[in-house]
């Protein structure tokens, strides 16, 4: 752990220099690279996982483990994507539907009741994420 901090720590660092200065010379242009590069990075993170998960990654191990279904720690896995991707939608629904309700709220005060029907719809996104990971979880 400790050599895993002392060598990305400098990495970061230079990550965030060249980021940094990327932004002050072009900050336009700076920022469409710097979405790019995230872009990249996601992509690869997500193909690493995916290579985990199927058991390319560690052949070795994969082996001696049986098939990767009966392995817990991908229902775990699965359990935190389901949970983080539902409550990352459910931040983005009540975000615009919130502000929605508020805006009509102001202009028509009447309209309390239905407008908070749309908000707590758009919580209902995260509830979703909990269950499914607890039926994940309750198969591991």
């Amino acid at each position: 752990m400790i050599v895993s901090l002392l060598v990305g720590a400098p990495v970061i660092a230079g990550i965030a220099a060249l980021t940094t200065v990327g932004l002050r010379r072009a900050p336009r242009r700076g920022l469409q690279r710097l979405l790019y590069v995230n872009g990249l990075l996601l992509l690869a993170a997500l193909c690493l996982t995916a290579a985990i998960l199927a058991g390319w990654a560690d052949p070795a191990h994969a082996a001696a483990a049986g098939s990767s279904s009966k392995n817990p720690g991908a229902a775990l896995i699965g359990a935190g994507i389901a949970v983080a991707g539902s409550t990352i939608g459910a931040g983005f629904a009540v975000a615009y539907t919130g502000s929605a309700a508020l805006a009509a709220i102001s202009e028509k005060p009447e309209a309390f009741g239905r407008s908070m029907v749309f908000v707590g719809l758009a919580e209902g996104i995260a509830i979703y994420g909990l269950v499914v990971a607890i039926i994940l979880i309750g198969k591991a």
